[in-house]
């Protein structure tokens, strides 16, 4: 196969050409979030012929995921794979000749600053605002441009930013809205198609960008309903900049605040624990403790207990997530009783 056959229907792109595609060939992205919004720009990114990609999520694959996480099989639910590491075995399959990092970690105000160092642009894919407005806080710290999507049932949202010269998140929404306090896909549901056209749109913006063909001026919010077929673009306004406290004052009260170390991950009956510091679990020599407390599974990225009512997945950096409850304080009691730390 012809090296250069595979890219030549979008090198006749005339805003692309030759000229982007050698731009594109050089660009180096961040990926955050490989649920149905990651998992579709993935794909895109990498057939795009972009130089590296840096995925990183913090979750397994499990069935609900299938219905529109478009990277994923039931294969990689058999084999109890983190999202990070399935996802890198279909994209390397895509397009060998991309550099691709992936990474099973949560993303928080104690790492963020490592992944996002040595990249052209930040996409994210995630479905919870405290990671969000600590991307927007690092972006801004460091002068990277990222996009910022999010979809829920039928609708979805697309806006660039490009720090110091447009409205940011917090320009746009203020404050971290309050927990329980938004839909997510898993209160409110989500569809395939409104998952895959906000992906799509986000991809988009991201090869103007690494193209050379986005500008300040053209930088708007992008509202799309599938299910209605209302389309919007909302221009945020400029002015909000000068209010915003990341934008005026450089302030980043979510990047220098700690690292969330309890999660309710809402409407999925499941907390997320985050160790205060990290390890390198031996799964083998947990497996015979562990199995006390229900049936064990395990890989060399993490390991399941299952002890109705609850499930604990643990991850080698010893971060789990506990199903069965809601309340943090109870998914700690469960941790320190059948992890021992």
């Amino acid at each position: 196969m012809p090296a250069d056959d595979r890219y030549s229907r979008q090198v006749r792109f005339a805003p692309i050409g030759e000229e982007g595609q050698k731009r594109l060939a050089s660009s180096r992205v961040l990926l955050i979030g490989l649920g149905a919004l990651g998992t579709v720009a993935a794909d895109q990114l990498v057939r795009s012929g972009i130089g590296f990609l840096r995925i990183i999520d913090r979750d397994f694959v499990e069935l609900s995921n299938l219905q529109r996480q478009s990277l994923f099989d039931e294969e990689d639910i058999q084999k109890n794979l983190p999202k990070a590491i399935a996802a890198e075995t279909k994209l390397r399959r895509i397009n060998s000749s991309i550099q691709i990092e992936a990474k099973v970690e949560d993303v928080n105000p104690s790492n963020i600053e490592d992944y996002l160092g040595d990249v052209d642009l930040v996409l994210d894919a995630l479905d919870n605002f405290e990671t969000r407005f600590v991307i927007n806080d690092a972006c801004a710290k460091h002068h990277k441009p990222w996009i910022y999507t999010a979809a829920v049932g039928s609708y979805g949202l697309v806006m660039p930013v490009i720090p110091g010269t447009t409205p940011c998140l917090r320009c746009f929404m203020g404050k971290m809205p309050a927990p329980g306090t938004s839909a997510t896909c898993e209160t409110a549901g989500v569809i395939a198609p409104i998952t895959h056209i906000i992906a799509s749109i986000q991809i988009a913006e991201a090869l103007k960008f690494l193209t050379g063909n986005l500008g300040p001026a053209d930088i708007r919010l992008t509202a799309y309903d599938v299910w209605s077929h209302r389309f919007q673009r909302i221009d945020v306004g400029s002015e909000s900049m000068a209010t915003c406290p990341v934008c005026s004052e450089r302030t980043f009260e979510y990047l220098d605040g700690n690292p969330l170390r309890t999660i309710t991950l809402c409407g999925r009956n499941a907390v997320q624990l985050i160790p205060g510091v990290k390890g390198d679990l031996n799964f083998t020599e947990l497996s015979k403790s562990i199995g006390a407390f229900g049936s064990v599974q395990f890989n060399e990225f993490l390991l399941k207990c299952s002890s109705p009512p609850y499930e604990i997945t643990v991850f080698k950096d010893g971060r789990a997530i506990v199903k069965g409850t809601e309340e943090p304080g109870l998914a700690r009691s469960v941790y320190s009783k059948m992890i021992g730390l």
